[in-house]
């Protein structure tokens, strides 16, 4: 029988505020095209949300401050194995009009209630518990 193997994966929430409204930027998966938020593994000797900051900004062209707070974690089954991932707030200061992944993937801005609608199963609670940290 072969091993479960764990991956420790990092991600972010990119959220706009604009006057009192809040929103979220989504990608499309390479694979699916489904819509999710930028993730990746965590790579030495970056810390997991600097990791996720830098996929943030490879994966979805955004720039911006990351919490140190991991705000919810979740896994999913990849690669043989299961991937655990810490998700971490990022405040966008810009997004890039073009950027690494621009032909791979898609980008969208929008609310979190619609985030959590069009989002992958594995996110929405995750989503959903942004919207409470976020609005608290």
């Amino acid at each position: 029988m072969q091993p479960d193997w764990i991956f420790n994966q990092s991600a972010v929430i990119p959220f706009i505020k604009h006057n009192d409204e809040i929103k979220v930027v989504l990608i499309t998966t390479h694979s699916s095209g489904k819509w999710t938020i930028p993730k990746g593994i965590v790579e030495t000797p970056l810390s997991p949300e600097e990791s996720a900051a830098k996929e943030a900004f490879e994966e979805a062209g955004v720039v911006g401050r990351v919490g140190s707070e991991c705000i919810a974690e979740y896994e999913y089954r990849k690669w043989g194995g299961n991937c655990k991932v810490k998700v971490f707030p990022l405040e966008v200061t810009e997004l890039m009009d073009e950027w690494e992944e621009m032909n791979a993937r898609e980008r969208q801005v929008i609310s979190i209630p619609d985030a959590i609608e069009i989002s992958k199963p594995e996110l929405k609670p995750v989503l959903a518990q942004f919207q409470e940290y976020i609005c608290a």
